[in-house]
């Protein structure tokens, strides 16, 4: 995955410094679609076959997308292509996502949780996080059920680990030594 991360990177980076793309919004949600579509299998063996040329894949995606791409998402999806790098798309919007959110102010985390959490809940946990943190975080929730108990955090590179499975792990641990 890091090395996924590493490819990825600077086309979001260039990506996120074009002018010629549109408005940041709008290429973050392009990306997305964009990505969306580069994940789907047929697509994927479309870009490997080498009797489909550049142009082709190209045609495909705008029939899918059904708009007219500006000269600059041509030539940025043109140099995936004869890269071979289709398949990083759906990190690149990531990535871009990030860069859109840092420049906003805001941090994206995901809570993993146990249990389904209720909008109080959520809130509850956003405004200890928010004070944690110190920033704005845009959250959302996903169950995992090993957890047993309480709440893992991630935020970009950080992890805030509240669980019962990882309070058990430490035990354990400290038992062993």
């Amino acid at each position: 995955m890091a090395e996924l991360a590493t490819i990825a990177r600077p086309y979001a980076e260039a990506l996120f410094k074009s002018k010629g793309l549109g408005a940041p919004q709008e290429t973050a949600d392009l990306l997305d679609s964009l990505a969306l579509i580069a994940q789907d299998d047929r697509v994927q063996q479309c870009t490997l076959n080498p009797k489909v040329s550049v142009p082709q894949v190209m045609d495909l995606l705008a029939s899918v997308l059904k708009i007219n791409l500006s000269q600059a998402w041509v030539n940025f999806l043109q140099t995936l292509l004869e890269h071979g790098r289709l398949s990083v798309l759906p990190e690149v919007a990531h990535q871009y996502r990030a860069l859109l959110n840092a420049q906003s102010g805001f941090s994206e985390a995901v809570i993993y949780s146990a249990f389904p959490l209720d909008a109080a809940a959520q809130a509850a946990v956003t405004e200890v996080l928010v004070k944690r943190f110190a920033r704005q975080l845009q959250t959302s929730v996903e169950i995992d059920e090993s957890l047993i108990g309480g709440v893992r955090v991630v935020v970009g590179d950080e992890v805030l680990d509240t669980s019962v499975k990882s309070r058990l792990e430490e035990m354990k641990v400290a038992l062993i030594s």
